[in-house]
């Protein structure tokens, strides 16, 4: 909190470097020192345009080290956009860039779900797997998943220019590996390593859908776009379990086990999706093939809201401490061990359960599997859309997207409960099943926040890492909780999971009283300086986090 002196010299912190860069002017009686980048000095280090005061009183230098899209913001400001014009454009991209992103999501989904799908058409017999030895197949992915969230992951896509183009290349090769599952020589060591390493070309899928949703869409917009492209898991589980039935079904036309076709088949869908990345979808919205000169232009005034543009490639340390001392990112962190445990588990023992917990057969379990696709599908989108609308309404509480994503925990939670104790009751349990299906929604929103609320693009990356590193891990020990002692009620993994969601509640709902509460502390600061004494043209694209920036409010 400043003081009344740190208040009071305000205006002597103001330092222009520059007296060719800025104009002088009066304002209520004050000094107000305009700050206008240009070409010359953006993308200069050592540049220090100007200083201003951050929310804590901390005086940030403003350089020239700044945002991808600062070079299309000096141009931007003398168009007029009008609402009809931004909707038409909204729509150009939802069009241009939604179908193929919808399509990844579903894909690497798929490709999670094959495993769960080929255990029981006879993955674990054909490697004689025994005990404990199906659990850690499952964990295998999320230990190749951590280790790439890491660092290598982060470094490798923040440095490259080409961001779609570098995801697509990583496409190709989980796409490669998962074909590679289906070789007649893999042994049960062998399938371990190739999961360690689908699970390192699966990791930047969610990070770099995150960056590339904050460079197109506002951050009213953003919740409701995450929910679409995250929900199309729902059809990757559709597809997988309909896909692995018809192959069970034909198992004696091949002269090789069917679930060995599984993974040949969703590894050669995933090959041609990876080329289809690398045409269609750009690296940034200045490369966008599908815009004009002057819609690209328009881009940049619609995300100027955002405080945010498209990234910035040089490392910054300082921000990558911020995002390691931001009580968000440890509260990120917590939520998705919460979430992602129960995640884990039945992502690789949902089938399982159904065939032995409830006594279906082999071909029935696989069909009574897809309806858990269908609500994630189905829920994803709709809960979004509801929150949009109830957004734009203000409807008390429920105009908040982190209202929503504590909903949806409530819903898992009591799903859980029908899961785990509706023991008389077989339908209760399988509803139960198919309810927990609407837990991504609070992940979701929690990917959109740190879209929404994580400034700097280093910092971004960072966070985004950090809290993919916590899903990796959780979903790493959830299928250790399913005790194959425990077979085939898994009741110890069920009560966990119990535990987990409330937990996520709780979490949730401190995230909310955190962010609340700092809005209204930037509220009452910025009302005691008063009128601002300086004004940095542009400045929502010199690349400053969240703590740095005075005029970026949290989004709830």
């Amino acid at each position: 909190m400043l003081d009344e002196k740190d208040i009071g010299n305000i205006d002597d912190t103001i330092q222009p470097s520059s007296s060719e860069n800025h104009s002088l002017g009066e304002t209520k009686g004050k000094v107000q020192t305009v700050v206008s980048y240009t070409h010359d000095n953006i993308g200069n280090v050592e540049n220090v345009l100007s200083t201003i005061l951050s929310p804590s009183g901390r005086e940030v230098k403003v350089t020239g080290d700044v945002d991808d899209a600062m070079r299309l913001a000096l141009k931007s400001n003398k168009i007029e956009v009008s609402p009809e014009d931004d909707a038409r454009l909204v729509r150009k991209i939802d069009l241009y860039m939604f179908p193929l992103m919808c399509l990844l999501y579903a894909i690497q989904f798929m490709d999670k779900i094959s495993n769960g799908s080929a255990a029981v058409m006879g993955l674990r017999t054909d490697l004689k797997m025994h005990g404990d030895q199906y659990s850690w197949v499952g964990s295998a992915f999320y230990f190749g998943y951590l280790f790439f969230n890491l660092g290598p992951g982060q470094f490798i896509f923040q440095k490259s220019k080409w961001l779609a183009k570098t995801l697509a290349v990583f496409v190709i090769v989980w796409g490669m590996f998962l074909a590679l599952h289906a070789v007649p020589s893999v042994t049960y060591p062998t399938f371990i390593l190739l999961r360690v390493l689908l699970g390192c070309a699966e990791s930047m899928v969610t990070p770099t859908f995150t960056i590339i949703t904050s460079q197109y869409w506002k951050k009213e917009e953003q919740f409701m776009r995450v929910c679409l492209w995250f929900g199309f898991n729902g059809l990757g589980g559709i597809w997988a379990n309909a896909l692995a039935y018809g192959l069970y079904e034909h198992q004696d036309s091949y002269s090789i086990e069917a679930w060995r076709v599984l993974f040949i088949v969703t590894g050669l869908i995933t090959i041609v999706t990876g080329f289809a990345i690398f045409f269609h979808i750009p690296d940034d919205p200045s490369k966008a093939w599908f815009l004009s000169e002057r819609e690209k232009f328009m881009v940049v005034e619609r995300i100027r809201g955002n405080q945010q543009g498209f990234g910035n490639h040089h490392i910054k340390w300082y921000q990558v401490k911020e995002a390691f001392t931001d009580i968000r990112t440890w509260l990120y962190f917590l939520f998705s061990i919460g979430s992602n445990i129960p995640n884990g588990g039945l992502t690789n023992f949902m089938n399982i359960l159904i065939k032995n917990d409830f006594g279906y057969s082999t071909s029935q379990s696989l069909l009574m599997t897809m309806p858990t696709g269908a609500v994630e599908l189905v829920a994803c989108p709709l809960l979004g859309y509801l929150s949009l609308i109830c957004a734009r309404k203000k409807v008390p509480f429920l105009q908040y997207r982190l209202s929503w994503a504590i909903i949806a925990a409530l819903i898992s939670l009591m799903a859980t409960c029908m899961l785990a104790f509706a023991h008389n009751s077989p339908k209760a349990k399988l509803a139960g099943a198919y309810l927990l299906y609407v837990s991504p929604i609070s992940f979701i929103c929690i990917l959109s926040i740190i879209s929404s609320n994580t400034l700097g693009y280093s910092k971004k990356w960072t966070v985004s890492s950090i809290n993919l590193v916590s899903y990796a891990a959780s979903n790493l020990a959830g299928p250790q909780t399913f005790i194959p002692s425990q077979a085939p009620g898994y009741s110890g993994a069920k009560v966990s999971m119990v535990v987990c969601y409330a937990a996520t509640v709780v979490i949730l709902s401190a995230l909310f009283v955190v962010n609340y509460r700092e809005n209204i502390r930037r509220d009452k600061i910025q009302a005691e300086r008063g009128p601002d004494s300086v004004k940095i043209e542009n400045l929502e694209f010199a690349d400053l986090t969240d703590k740095e920036n005075p005029n970026f409010r949290y989004a709830l």
